[in-house]
């Protein structure tokens, strides 16, 4: 415990590392939100569309999105910046000189890489979805698109199939339900009934639909019979809940979720028997936990660059830095897919990228003998 107390360089690696990891993350911030976000906010403040209070709420609502990724490419290259210069001003010399191993000397930049992963956690956790709901908020948005749900039996077979062109919250356009019958093909599910309704509206316990065209269709896929229908309801009870829920939920993307209601929207999708859609997101649940670990990964890569000799070009360092992130991200949508088609497990699409990275790091630590 003696070799790990508390010391002098301590304090002044996790400050250096720290105000470089702080410039470098501001950097970040400011070349990803100047080029596109800034200049449309400057011009819908000029244009009167924004006042100058909503424009600086709309930038910073805009900031967490960007921390999340600025935060282990600035630690990244804090410690690569911080090492690097300690290499060529020979003061990691002097530390090995002095008896300081390697991991003596990681320390002070471990303990603040667990630091900035707390932080990447509750970024992606808290701040990113609350983030979102606030700019939908002062945009006025409120997101619409289309849905299908499907009903099916104990053996999986479709017994109900609501089509929704169009809704916003509890209002929907252009509906069409499918009811099936109980005769099966072995290409095709028969068809009893078709209603096409105008509208309709999501209740607590069950779906509304007005001004509905009912259409009757012999066990021959003939047109027996065509009415006219004011009101009727379907999906009642859970079945209405569950698709609401769903309907709703197609409108976000995975970040714009907290943990706590990604969990509860992968088991109604594992529930509901939408196993494409669950694995996508159980891949993207176990993302979260552990993808902000990379922080720690990154802050090693760093240190492990700046172990550089005195007259090596700094530019092969942070080509290589940069090399890292880029394939780290690039490769992220790769395994998404993977784990939505079910060629791997969401669970291995998840941790695979940072366990390559991980051994990458100890094959690199090994070939820099130190």
């Amino acid at each position: 415990m003696k070799q790990f107390r508390l010391t002098v360089y301590d304090k002044y690696i996790f400050t250096q590392v720290f105000f470089a990891a702080f410039v470098s993350i501001l950097l970040f911030t400011v070349v990803w939100i100047a080029p596109e976000m800034l200049l449309n906010t400057i011009k819908r403040t000029l244009a009167g569309e924004y006042g100058i209070k909503t424009a600086v709420l709309i930038l910073t609502y805009e900031l967490p999105k960007i921390l999340g990724k600025a935060f282990p490419v600035g630690l990244l290259l804090g410690t690569l910046f911080t090492f690097d210069k300690l290499s060529k001003d020979s003061e990691l010399t002097i530390f090995r000189a002095v008896g300081m191993s390697f991991y003596r000397i990681l320390a002070p930049v471990l303990v603040l890489s667990f630091l900035v992963t707390g932080l990447c956690f509750v970024t992606y956790d808290k701040l990113i979805p609350m983030s979102c709901q606030k700019l939908q908020a002062i945009n006025g948005v409120r997101p619409t698109t289309q849905y299908i749900y499907t009903q099916k039996d104990d053996s999986g077979h479709p017994t109900k199939a609501v089509v929704v062109s169009k809704f916003s919250l509890g209002d929907m356009q252009n509906i069409i339900v499918l009811d099936f019958s109980k005769k099966l093909y072995s290409d095709v599910h028969q068809l009893s009934e078709i209603y096409v309704a105008k509208t309709g509206k999501c209740l607590e316990n069950k779906w509304i639909l007005n001004d509905i065209t009912k259409y009757v269709i012999t066990s021959d896929g003939i047109f027996k019979d065509i009415l006219k229908l004011d009101s009727m309801s379907i999906l009642d009870g859970k079945a209405s809940q569950n698709a609401y829920t769903l309907m709703m939920y197609s409108t976000k993307r995975d970040r714009d979720i907290t943990n706590n209601d990604l969990k509860n929207y992968i088991s109604l999708l594992k529930e509901e028997n939408m196993t494409e859609e669950y694995r996508f997101m159980l891949n993207k649940y176990f993302q979260r936990f552990f993808h902000p670990f990379v922080c720690v990964l990154l802050a090693i890569m760093g240190t492990l660059l700046g172990f550089s000799k005195p007259r090596e070009q700094r530019l092969v360092g942070f080509t290589i830095a940069i090399g890292c992130i880029f394939i780290y991200y690039i490769t992220l949508p790769f395994f998404d897919l993977l784990a939505e088609k079910g060629i791997l497990p969401p669970l291995v699409t998840a941790i695979f990228p940072p366990l390559a990275f991980l051994m990458c790091i100890i094959a690199f630590y090994k070939s820099k003998d130190l």
